[in-house]
């Protein structure tokens, strides 16, 4: 039998929409499509993480950084082609930083999302940032995704590189996005993603891509490949779920990634696909950024540099079936957890 560093169990609502500070990593990701009343369109990413700090561990002090709560939140603006992105970090406690254990209810000075049980699982996001500020509303309209093996996802070659990890799509949005002092009231549609691990990346890998695409129909499309510094894969897996059926999950040979353009950042260096051909067992799909410029320096909360922006998901003919976020990793230079 092989030996799991997180056991297959079944995931409980509302319990394990909260926190798990056992378990080393983890982190609740809000991504979404949004236009103004006048047709202006942008894309928003709000992501707050959650780490353990083992050297803390045996620490007493009321003082030691035992658990260390991080975010970011970005802006694109595609009518301005341009990426607004900004970070916080802090260590849990002193009401200062935040993340609950029985529901999503996390917290770090005036940023935060929470989960609203009472109206029916509706999430808030409120995001005061450095240019930009996010005021935005989710509700459900689906029930919750349980990714991989009932929520148990395999991230690697070894069962010890797993997640507990879960989405909601086709969230509805609603709420205020607001530019360099300028708000538009927008609507919508969002991608929740929440994801915690005790030993996620395999030591061969260096990043991933990934894609969360909310589909015109009401379907919704996951897909990942982890890759080695060749540039080959490493591992891959993902979800088909049709509107109001049953989900369909991807074993590691049934996602395939292959680049057909790419930019390079002016900044960094790094060479990023931005058009990629996706395909599944549940089809053969086009994601094509909507901005090439997307790239994000979190060094100063994760200590990365990463491409995550909005996309637009092609089918085999060449039609627009939905959008959604591709985030890529590993690019600038290998990703540490």
């Amino acid at each position: 039998m092989p030996l799991w560093a997180l056991p297959p169990r079944t995931l409980q609502f509302p319990r394990d929409f909260g926190s798990h500070p056992d378990l080393a990593t983890e982190w609740w990701y809000v991504t979404g499509h949004a236009r103004s009343q006048d047709g202006r369109e942008f894309g928003y990413q709000v992501t707050f993480f959650r780490s353990r700090i083992d050297a803390a561990k045996p620490l007493n002090s009321a003082f030691a950084a035992k658990q260390i709560v991080f975010a970011h939140a970005a802006i694109t603006d595609l009518e301005g082609k341009k990426l607004l992105h900004d970070q916080r970090i802090a260590r849990e406690g002193f009401g200062v930083a935040s993340a609950s254990q029985s529901d999503t209810d996390v917290k770090l000075r005036d940023w935060s999302l929470v989960r609203r049980p009472d109206s029916q699982g509706i999430y808030e996001a409120h995001v005061a940032a450095t240019g930009f500020a996010v005021d935005l509303s989710f509700a459900p309209t689906q029930p919750v995704l349980l990714q991989g093996d009932a929520g148990l996802s395999r991230k690697g070659p070894s069962p010890d590189q797993a997640s507990y990890y879960y989405s909601e799509p086709q969230l509805a949005a609603q709420g205020r996005l607001t530019l360099q002092g300028r708000a538009f009231d927008v609507t919508g549609t969002a991608w929740l993603d929440h994801e915690v691990s005790e030993a996620l990346l395999h030591p061969d890998a260096v990043g991933w891509d990934w894609i969360g695409m909310n589909l015109d129909d009401g379907s919704a499309l996951t897909a990942f490949h982890l890759r080695r510094r060749d540039g080959s894969a490493l591992w891959a897996g993902g979800s088909m779920r049709q509107k109001g059926g049953a989900s369909r999950s991807f074993s590691e040979n049934e996602v395939r990634f292959q680049a057909e353009s790419t930019w390079t950042s002016p900044r960094t260096k790094a060479i990023y696909p931005t058009r990629w051909r996706v395909q599944t067992s549940a089809g053969t799909f086009t994601v094509r950024a909507l901005l090439d410029d997307q790239e994000l320096d979190g060094s100063g909360a994760t200590g990365g540099v990463y491409w995550e922006g909005l996309s637009e998901l092609l089918d085999a003919q060449g039609k627009r079936v939905g959008r959604g976020y591709l985030e890529m990793t590993g690019y600038a230079a290998p990703l540490q957890l």
